[in-house]
């Protein structure tokens, strides 16, 4: 399947702003003991109207380029420990990693890949009879990935970023922040959680939709 063209080399489409809503203090706390002071940012006039969340971690030295991530919410994985994916782990360890350097978590609310969570339990149970993460997508009419960073783009906006170190494995993030005007200077890739239960779906993300995952470390375990 042919790629789409570089959006680094077209025109940046500037979406409209958005505006701070509320911002406070948490102290994050995690099972393994790590736990770190985080800001947690509100918007107003974000362009999906759905309630994401800035996490602001660290003190970036003055002048740095802050490291980012995107990190779409998930249920099963963020909260349960589903180790079906790898997102919890993620998210564990882009807290840590942010934190050391200063910068921004993105919490965004695009459950599934965008479509929401029973869809994407709908799609588990068409995984559990051996197709792929996105095979079981489009066997349901849905697309492989329904997300949209314009809501990112404006969150960044509002927050006084417009360049970043991007810490994820997904190319598809930095292309589309870079067509909505934002200076993704690299993309810092995430560690490679691999469980029994999730390498074939690592396997399908490096395959079909360019994640930057090492093949050769995602064998599965449970064929054969």
């Amino acid at each position: 399947m042919p790629l789409s063209p570089d959006p680094a080399h077209a025109p940046a489409i500037t979406p409209a702003p958005a505006t701070i809503r509320t911002r406070v203090r948490v102290p994050l706390r995690f099972d393994d003991g790590y736990g770190v002071d985080a800001e947690l940012v509100t918007f107003h006039g974000l362009a999906d109207g759905r309630e994401h969340l800035a996490v602001l971690l660290g003190d970036p030295a003055p002048g740095a380029v802050p490291l980012v991530r995107l990190h779409s919410e998930c249920l099963t994985g963020d909260v349960f420990g589903s180790a079906r994916c790898d997102c919890g782990p993620q998210l564990r360890e882009a807290v840590e990693r942010i934190a050391e350097r200063g910068g921004v978590l993105l919490y965004l609310r695009q459950e599934g890949r965008g479509i929401g969570l029973y869809n994407k339990l709908d799609a588990y149970a068409l995984q559990d009879q051996g197709l792929d993460t996105y095979e079981a997508n489009a066997a349901l009419d849905l697309p492989e990935d329904a997300r949209d960073y314009t809501a990112a783009a404006q969150m960044l906006g509002a927050l006084g970023i417009g360049e970043l170190d991007l810490l994820s494995h997904n190319p598809d993030k930095a292309e589309q922040l870079r067509g909505l005007g934002v200076t993704v200077r690299e993309r810092v890739p995430t560690g490679v959680f691999t469980t029994a239960h999730n390498v074939r779906y690592l396997r399908a993300k490096a395959l079909q939709t360019r994640h930057t995952l090492p093949l050769a470390q995602l064998v599965d375990r449970t064929a054969g």
